[in-house]
């Protein structure tokens, strides 16, 4: 999909073959398959590039990269052999998100690590799983929050929703490029979890003990439940520490993205630094 090129492509056909294929990538199937998704607007792709990411192909509107930081990505791409094309209005609107559309846009690989090895984590490792999550929105939001806070990684358990859905680049502002992205199966953690050399906690709506009194001492990995039904009984079991989140009123529960950003500045707030 990325032949060697010097110089943009034009398009201006509203039914250019490769348009269709970047336009398909609104479908999770044909993520899955090409294992490629789009991310729009120049704050990330500057975000892209400056964490080591060249898109397989960039896209931008005829006009829109005549300077600026707009003409610097376009260079950045041809200079790393990316496909670029510089299209019509009527074709980008074809492949931009209906609501806010950006001028530029880029189709980049999906990148997902290997597990850590519990043997080299040290005491600056923190680590988060995510349970069956299953609203694009709240993983992208969680994984700006874990860039915030510095973390380590994510770890997605089971079934889950896209990371590179639309929905959740768009909420991640660019840390989709800077956070690593494991995915595992429910059995494949749980022993993951059971070699884990530090605390293994786990939020549950039957803790007894409040996330602020935990001590937290390095090589946390902190486990959330899906939206509505929590962790469940094979993830707490695995858990060397249950905790909750107190709440007055008639509230049992906070939205899973909040949840977890209390929890994990909790954890990491002794390391960060104005």
């Amino acid at each position: 999909m990325k032949p060697n090129a010097n110089t943009p492509k034009i398009i201006t056909s509203l039914t250019n073959d490769r348009i269709k294929a970047i336009r398909a990538l609104e479908m999770r199937k044909v993520r899955k398959e090409t294992g490629l998704f789009v991310a729009e607007g120049t704050s990330l792709l500057v975000t892209a590039r400056d964490h080591g990411f060249a898109p397989e192909t960039l896209v931008y509107q005829a006009g829109a990269a005549a300077g600026g930081v707009a003409r610097g990505l376009v260079k950045h791409a041809l200079e790393s052999g990316s496909e670029v094309l510089e299209v019509s209005e009527a074709v980008l609107a074809k492949l931009a998100s209906k609501d806010n559309p950006q001028s530029l846009l880029g189709v980049f690989k999906q990148r997902f690590v290997p597990p850590p090895d519990p043997a080299k984590l040290t005491n600056a490792d923190t680590w988060l799983a995510l349970e069956e999550i299953r609203d694009p929105g709240n993983l992208g939001t969680i994984i700006r929050t874990a860039d915030a806070v510095g973390l380590s990684g994510i770890i997605l358990v089971g079934t889950t929703c896209d990371p590179y859905a639309l929905e959740s680049i768009r909420a991640t502002m660019g840390s989709i490029f800077a956070v690593p992205l494991v995915k595992l199966d429910r059995e494949s953690f749980f022993t993951l979890a059971k070699a884990w050399p530090g605390e293994v906690i786990g939020t549950h709506l039957d803790a007894r003990e409040d996330f602020r009194q935990t001590q937290y001492n390095g090589r946390e990995l902190i486990v959330m439940g899906s939206e509505g039904p929590g962790l469940s009984g094979g993830a707490a079991a695995v858990c060397s520490t249950l905790v909750k989140i107190p709440m007055a009123g008639a509230l049992d529960s906070l939205n899973l993205a909040i949840a977890t950003a209390l929890i994990l500045y909790q954890v990491r707030g002794p390391s960060l630094k104005l």
